[in-house]
């Protein structure tokens, strides 16, 4: 049997018109109906489109975000580039085309992702996932500076949003003021709704970023500050100890400071913020018909069961069909402990990638169709009250290959070896190709199209 008479017969038994015992799949449960039935697309809105150039960022707003450098000749970088050319004004900084990518800013915003909607509705998308949306000084704004705000040049009037947020008290509710970008967001959600559209946003709470409000506090008062129990300090600054400040960052990153946890997870300063901000945003002005439809909960593995347990309890009240889904990449085994009904009700499904890339993408690894078929089956018996049907079937997210790349690079190393392969898919592997994909390479990935959209599960496209 070839790969394409493979894809279809098993695409066949996966979307339950073949053999499998779909007995097996639990299609009840604690699971929102609503999930079964989407197509996500994930938004990685700095990146996505430019709507209002009025708003584009300036070098200084990305003081704090490495590589650090605010100094060096800067613009805004143009749309439709040549990804892997430095243009003239990153020439002048003599840096590598590494330390210049890091730097470069396109001026995605929520306008362009209202320009879009109907753009996405014409492609059949249902729910749209975004990357964080928060204040943040980097590209990718996984070092939020705050939870309760947009990011200032993500919307209309970005000098006007930061006057207007200087007299908040950054952990007391009553003091915060919604800003421009924050309307614009509730506009983006209440057009997304108009749709049929679902919209979540990325959850980070595992760590902050350098500018956030109570890690400079904490810098700079120390032990005096009233944010000083939020962060995993190792040492404070103590001349007379011979002591320095030392705190941990996510994976050593300094720029991610991590929050503090105890026994029962995060501790309570930040729990309670991070429960504020998830009312914010889940029922604004007390209106859960206004609000986002869920999270997606960005390194969920680095956070205690016990928090989970907590905060789902407070989403699932003030949302009783909101979803909630989870970056945890490792095996189903592990996987499971999180997907029980009282945590979440999906995970970002790299598994389904992983299987699809050993069979439909590898060439020298190719794994037979019959391990193949097992792998399915495992990925939609394993798990109880539903949850099959709104797992996330992706294969690329921000976090990795795009799959025409993924393709073109097909023996360079196994996907499933997430941690290896992390780290040699890279532009800066002299052995990764980065030319794009060719006809029959475009073709693999057709296949893998037709399995996506025919599985149990929900797709995700990015």
């Amino acid at each position: 049997m070839n790969i394409i008479n493979a894809i279809l017969n098993l695409s066949i038994l996966f979307s339950g018109g073949g053999d499998l015992d779909t007995s097996k799949i639990n299609g009840g449960g604690f699971v929102p109906a609503w999930a079964k039935e989407v197509v996500w697309y994930q938004i990685f809105p700095e990146r996505f489109r430019n709507g209002d150039p009025s708003n584009d960022p300036k070098v200084e707003d990305t003081d704090g975000a490495y590589p650090h450098d605010i100094t060096s000749p800067w613009e805004i970088h143009p749309w439709g580039s040549d990804w892997y050319k430095l243009r003239p004004y990153e020439t002048e900084n003599g840096k590598s085309i590494w330390f210049n990518i890091q730097r470069r800013r396109y001026g995605g915003d929520l306008q362009g992702i209202i320009d879009k909607l109907d753009y996405l509705q014409d492609l059949g998308i249902t729910a749209l996932y975004l990357n964080p949306v928060f204040t943040s000084p980097s590209l990718h704004k996984y070092d939020g500076v705050t939870f309760h705000h947009i990011d200032p040049n993500f919307g209309p009037d970005p000098e006007g949003d930061r006057r207007l947020t200087e007299s908040e008290v950054f952990d007391d509710p009553s003091t915060w003021v919604w800003t421009s970008a924050d309307k614009l967001a509730l506009l983006l959600i209440e057009e997304a709704h108009k749709r049929g559209m679902k919209i979540i946003f990325d959850g980070v709470f595992n760590h902050m970023g350098i500018k956030s409000v109570p890690f400079e506090d904490v810098v700079k008062n120390q032990q005096k500050s009233r944010y000083a129990d939020w962060f995993s300090v190792k040492s404070w600054d103590d001349p007379e100890k011979g002591s320095k400040f030392e705190y941990e960052g996510w994976f050593g990153v300094k720029e991610l400071p991590e929050i503090k946890e105890d026994e029962n997870g995060i501790v309570a300063g930040p729990k309670k913020y991070i429960f504020d901000i998830t009312k914010r945003w889940m029922a604004p002005n007390g209106d859960p018909s206004k609000g986002i439809d869920g999270w997606r909960l960005d390194v969920a593995f680095c956070i205690q069961h016990k928090f989970w347990k907590d905060w789902r309890k407070e989403v699932k009240a003030i949302n009783p069909e909101a979803y909630i889904t989870a970056e945890v990449i490792d095996t189903i085994s592990v996987v499971k402990e999180y997907l029980g009904g009282d945590e979440f009700d999906a995970v970002m499904n790299y598994n389904f990638g992983f299987a699809a890339a050993d069979f439909i993408v590898a060439e020298k690894t190719r794994i037979p169709a019959t391990a193949f078929a097992a792998m399915m089956e495992d990925l939609v018996t394993a798990f109880p009250g539903g949850v099959p049907y709104v797992q996330q079937n992706l294969f690329g997210s921000h976090d990795a290959n795009r799959i025409g790349s993924h393709i073109v690079n097909r023996d360079l190393a196994r996907y499933r070896y997430w941690g290896n392969y992390f780290n040699v898919s890279k532009g800066d592997n002299p052995s990764y190709n980065t030319r794009k994909p060719d006809a029959a390479e475009k073709q693999i990935q057709k296949l893998f199209v037709i399995l996506q959209m025919t599985s149990v599960g929900a797709p995700m496209i990015y």
